[in-house]
């Protein structure tokens, strides 16, 4: 006689090794079919072209000898003597070049929702301390002429002519900078294009190539720009996080960076994971840590989160979760943040530079007072939604959260043996890797 199985079946694996999966938050279906995920996963260059070491630094707008093309920075992260990092804020455009930053927070160019989105249907203006900023960066000569021809560089690439553009006058031009001091979309730049002594353009600085420390000062970081968006603007409902990693998954640059958009509405990602919670308040623990522990999909732990392979995904996902009581990032604890971006570094790494990706930040709405743990997504956009998707809304993956876990695992332990990875976790098959599964029940505030 078979014993009762009390787990939900989130995950099922027919008798021809076909798995479906159900996601259990928001419904979708996932199946992934026998000898469809035996492919390469990353984008393979077959003759990379050499790097022109003359252009060292300045690849793309991004890069660190041009900062003048991107709208004026609202701080930046720099090394100390000592190897620390230190947060610069207000920088005026003469000191632009006076250090190299680690890390950038800049106004996004093309923002999703605009600074007249915000002021035209909300009545949202300039907070005292970013008028006063705006109004010094642009007094000085320097600060003037770098807003001015990063207008112009908006316009044209907008579809104004030379002849439209040269018409305005610098009143006119500089209305329309507002955006670029107290804007609601932001990107957190890394500093490298490509590695440090890469020769060839397939070379590029990944979230995974960053060392531990770094990893975690770009996610510390990270956490401080979404606060203060929310600290910007009192209306917005929610700041996006997300990192779209090589074009395939949506990067404009195949630079490094994150992107922060505050928005109006939660989403109907959160309002449907909502809705569920408030029928279930334990639907984290049994819908994903809990029952990724039972299915022994558990990848790697360290002693405040939590990696493991996810299911009912439309792309093959590694999921990051926090075990902290805390529901918001920024009241996390230094260690428990750092916990996070150990592991999500792992997950980076043994994903590899080569494979498009988004990371996707979920955490508590600002306007919840459910319980609700931080979380992180890696999604490898490995596959092309196509006909049979649309048709049916069953998506197929080409690799199934086994196959995740075990690709990740193998890859995490040789990682770890090289040094390139934190040493503060646990990988899955150790006999020190037990997760316990009350131990996810803790998140309370």
């Amino acid at each position: 006689m078979q014993p009762f199985d009390h787990t939900p079946h989130y995950v099922t694996n027919l008798a021809d090794g076909t798995v479906k999966q159900i996601n259990p938050f928001s419904g979708t279906e996932v199946w992934t079919v026998p000898g469809r995920g035996n492919r390469p996963l990353g984008i393979e260059t077959a003759d990379p072209r050499r790097l022109d070491e003359s252009a060292k630094g300045a690849y793309c707008a991004f890069c660190e000898k041009r900062y003048v093309e991107t709208p004026p920075e609202k701080s930046r992260v720099v090394r100390r003597g000592d190897g620390s990092f230190e947060t610069l804020y207000r920088l005026p455009a003469e000191r632009l070049f006076d250090t190299v930053a680690e890390f950038r927070r800049i106004p996004n160019l093309f923002e999703i929702l605009s600074y007249d989105y915000w002021h035209k249907n909300y009545g949202y203006e300039l907070p005292a301390r970013v008028a006063e900023r705006r109004q010094d960066y642009l007094a000085s000569q320097a600060g003037l002429a770098h807003v001015l021809s990063v207008i112009d560089m908006k316009l044209r690439a907008s579809g104004r002519s030379q002849e439209q553009i040269d018409a305005l006058s610098v009143e006119e031009k500089v209305a329309a900078a507002s955006g670029f001091f107290g804007g609601s979309h932001d990107v957190v730049v890394a500093r490298r294009h490509f590695l440090d002594g890469a020769t060839h353009e397939d070379q590029v600085a990944s979230s995974g190539t960053l060392t531990p420390d770094e990893h975690a000062e770009f996610i510390r970081y990270t956490v401080e720009c979404t606060r203060a968006l929310y600290d910007l603007n009192r209306y917005a409902r929610y700041v996006a996080v997300f990192q779209n990693w090589l074009k395939p998954a949506g990067a404009s640059f195949d630079h490094l960076h994150k992107q922060l958009v505050a928005i109006d509405e939660r989403g109907v990602q959160h309002e449907t994971t909502l809705e569920r919670l408030r029928r279930n308040p334990n639907i984290f623990n049994e819908g994903a840590a809990n029952y990724a522990s039972y299915k022994n999909l558990v990848i790697a732990e360290n002693d405040h989160a939590l990696m493991f392979a996810g299911f009912g995904h439309r792309y093959p996902t590694i999921e990051v979760y926090s075990k902290s009581e805390h529901s918001d990032p920024w009241d996390q604890s230094p260690d428990e943040i750092r916990a996070m971006s150990d592991l999500l570094h792992a997950a980076h790494a043994a994903t590899g530079s080569s494979v498009p990706c988004n990371e996707e930040w979920h955490y508590r709405p600002i306007d919840v007072d459910l319980a609700m743990p931080w979380r992180v997504m890696v999604k490898w956009r490995v596959s092309t939604l196509a006909g049979f998707e649309g048709a049916t809304r069953v998506y197929v993956n080409t690799i199934g959260p086994e196959g995740v876990r075990d690709r990740v695992v193998d890859k995490l332990f040789r990682l770890r043996d090289e040094g390139l990875i934190s040493a503060n976790m646990r990988i899955a098959f150790e006999a020190e890797c037990r997760p316990n599964p009350l131990r996810y029940n803790r998140v309370a505030r």
